[in-house]
């Protein structure tokens, strides 16, 4: 609900006494923008006499957290972030949710909303941002992305494994597909495969509906995802897969939020969450999958296979299309396993052209996931990434399920390059006569002997796959850009790719680690951002002036006389990347210049690190470094750098560390100086030093 306006009476404080603001900021990532966000409203509350703390959810943990006498005294709470943040400790409050660039470039927008925001109450999701805040991702869109940064580790993991059993301890067997030994080893590794798909469904029905409806609501999806998966419970040969969890996760997640704005009497309050909502939650979910949603797909099953079975006199480039489609729709659930079920039944009529369209067309997916991964990085985070290629290993093995994350991330981008790819390869190798004699597809088939007219299969699994991932690119590119150009300009959170924000209401870092990850990454830095090392003693070099020789610890002794220069040289972002990877190779750690470039370039692919006001902070975890190095250097004219306000970058900054570094010093040096950057006269003095031992002068403010 929302109160009228002016400060809530909950904060204690009048208009006549001094205003107690609280505000917390958070970037997926957690790294520049988050401090900087912190340093600018904490600025604009200062020049308005206004009591602030403000609490940040960064890479390093979070700082200046809020407790409960905080927050018992505050007259309103500003929330600036790209993931979710737990507002159940602000239950009372006014509170006011917008994207982390708007803490950074509207600071005392926010403090004026705020007197006026709605109160948050028990139970509610967080209110959306009033006209003109930050461009902030749907309920929706974040418990979707939430399932998925949970169910990635058990797609990944089961389908390595059972990738793994099948081409170490499997063989061919005309009556049984890849059989693995009974009582073997590799048949331990495959059920241990297994039970990590069969678990993969109802952790992403689970992690939507507890990103929705929090704890209650985490059992009530879970075991409605099991139920959705399992067709025997509905008379269905198939389960409905990804897309009947997803259905079950918004059911289970809407539903207790429902229940719970129920009144019922206070003795029954405290058992509520953990004993009658998940109860009815659960029976209700479950029953109305079973009696309602259940009987209809096991009808579609049933009806999809009646009218296969008629078209098998029809053109093979036709009946292979549409068996591709079909493949291709749901990785596994009742569309896909009509299609498979079909062809692996004509195998025992001696028609193994049907199954050989359905080979094809089922590693396509992985396999063109994983390729747009590799073709387009800079529209993927690094978790998507090693997704990716985990996708490419799972498709050569003929494991669809592969390609779920994807599908379950960005349905209507993933979804139809899937079915066009399916359909492309189905279509080839129905049109070349290819044949499968087991009821298994993808590569490891071939290999294994069981196809004939291999490289017409090959053809057809290439070009399949090639549609599917340059589709796939095009349709994200697209969207992206869609996106990008409906958000006001000042909600403008996004200077990357797409990033899904990978975390959960109440999931907190665990999802945003999970995923990225989905989910991260969008704004400043990804996980190729520079990861945590230990912090060396700095050492100048011999040839350092009296400047650097004062000035050992500056930015822990990372930054020195060395790498700093007061007049870049560069005009473009690429050549003044590779002027600062220059600079850094002064101090001999340094041991492939071209690489820590490449790596630093592959880095702004995936979104600039142009910070705004005049600032950039370009980074790379590489081992072309042998120890961490930071540089700095000025532009008089500026560098176009792609930032969030449209400025040039004057003063650069560049941070590369090793791969193998451990800690996180760095984080911590690139905390306090994204707050420090925010000071206009510390970025003044910057401009102005005359030398680079004036230059360090003013960085060893820097604390």
């Amino acid at each position: 609900m929302t109160s009228p306006a002016g400060p809530p009476p909950t904060g204690g404080g009048s208009e006549q006494q001094r205003l107690k603001l609280l505000a917390v900021t958070a970037c997926p990532t957690g790294i520049a923008h988050t401090y900087m966000a912190a340093e600018k409203l904490a600025q604009a509350a200062a020049s308005r006499g206004i009591d602030m703390k403000v609490e940040t959810q960064g890479s390093i943990g979070a700082e200046n957290v809020l407790d409960d006498n905080d927050v018992s005294n505050a007259d309103g709470v500003i929330i600036a972030a790209d993931k979710d943040v737990d507002l159940s400790r602000f239950v009372g409050k006014r509170v006011l949710t917008v994207g982390v660039a708007e803490g950074i470039h509207h600071p005392e927008q926010l403090i004026e909303r705020v007197r006026s925001a709605p109160v948050h109450t028990a139970g509610a999701a967080p209110a959306a941002s009033a006209a003109g805040g930050g461009k902030e991702r749907s309920v929706a869109y974040k418990a979707l992305m939430n399932g998925v940064s949970y169910m990635i580790p058990f797609v990944v993991v089961g389908g390595l494994l059972i990738a793994i059993s099948l081409s170490l301890g499997g063989h061919t067997d005309p009556s049984g597909g890849l059989v693995i030994p009974k009582d073997s080893f590799w048949m331990d590794i495959n059920n241990i495969g297994v039970i990590g798909f069969t678990l993969m469904v109802p952790i992403l029905s689970g992690y939507i509906a507890y990103a929705i409806g929090d704890r209650p609501a985490l059992v009530p999806g879970m075991i409605g995802g099991w139920i959705a998966n399992t067709g025997d419970l509905y008379d269905s040969k198939a389960g409905a897969g990804f897309i009947g969890a997803i259905v079950t996760g918004f059911l289970a997640g809407y539903l207790v939020l429902w229940i719970k704005k129920v009144k019922v009497p206070k003795f029954v309050q405290p058992i509520m969450p953990i004993i009658v909502i998940p109860i009815v939650a659960t029976t209700a979910l479950g029953l109305f999958f079973i009696y309602v949603i259940g009987k209809p797909i096991s009808w579609v099953f049933e009806h999809l296979t009646d009218w296969l079975s008629g078209m098998t006199g029809t053109s093979a480039i036709l009946l292979g299309g549409i068996l591709g489609l079909m493949i291709a729709f749901d990785m596994g659930g009742p569309v896909n396993k009509t299609a498979f079920l079909f062809g692996t039944g004509l195998i025992a009529t001696g028609n193994q052209t049907v199954m050989g369209m359905c080979a094809a067309a089922i590693p396509v997916m992985p396999l063109g996931q994983g390729l747009a991964t590799l073709i387009r990085r800079r529209l993927y985070t690094e978790q998507e990434r090693e997704t990716g290629l985990a996708a490419l290993f799972m498709g050569c093995f003929g494991i669809s399920e592969g390609a779920i994350p994807f599908a379950a991330a960005r349905p209507a981008q993933v979804i139809p390059a899937n079915m066009l790819g399916g359909a492309v390869a189905g279509a080839i190798a129905g049109v070349a006569g290819v044949e499968d004699a087991v009821p298994h597809g993808g590569p490891i088939v071939a290999v294994l002997g069981a196809v004939s007219g291999v490289p017409m299969f090959f053809v057809a699994v290439l070009i399949g796959t090639a549609v599917t991932g340059l589709t796939t690119v095009t349709l994200v590119d697209v969207s992206e850009r869609r996106r990008k150009g409906a958000a006001p300009v000042a909600g403008l959170g996004v200077a990357g790719p797409l990033e899904p924000a990978l975390v959960g209401v109440g999931a907190g870092a665990a999802a945003g680690g999970a995923a990225g990850a989905v989910v991260a990454q969008r704004i400043v830095a990804s996980s190729s951002a520079p990861a945590a090392e230990t912090a060396p003693t700095g050492t100048p070099s011999a040839g350092a002036g009296a400047g650097a020789g004062t000035n050992t610890g500056v930015l822990s002794g990372y930054l020195t006389e060395q790498t700093v220069k007061v007049a870049l040289d560069a005009r473009d972002k690429e050549a003044a990347i590779r002027e600062m990877a220059e600079l850094l190779a002064r101090t001999g750690k340094v041991a492939d210049l071209d690489e820590l470039v490449a790596t630093a370039l592959r880095r702004e692919e995936q979104g600039s690190t142009g910070l705004g006001e005049e600032i950039a902070i370009p980074h790379a975890k590489t081992d072309a470094v042998t120890a961490p190095v930071v540089g700095f250097a000025r532009s008089a004219e500026g560098v176009e750098w792609g930032s969030l306000d449209g400025t040039k970058a004057r003063l650069v900054f560049m941070i590369s560390v090793p791969e193998a570094a451990a800690g996180d010093e760095h984080l911590r040096i690139l905390a306090l100086l994204s707050r420090k950057l925010m000071d206009p006269g510390f970025r003044e003095r910057l401009i102005a030093a005359p030398d680079e031992g004036a230059v360090l002068e003013v960085l060893s403010e820097v604390r």
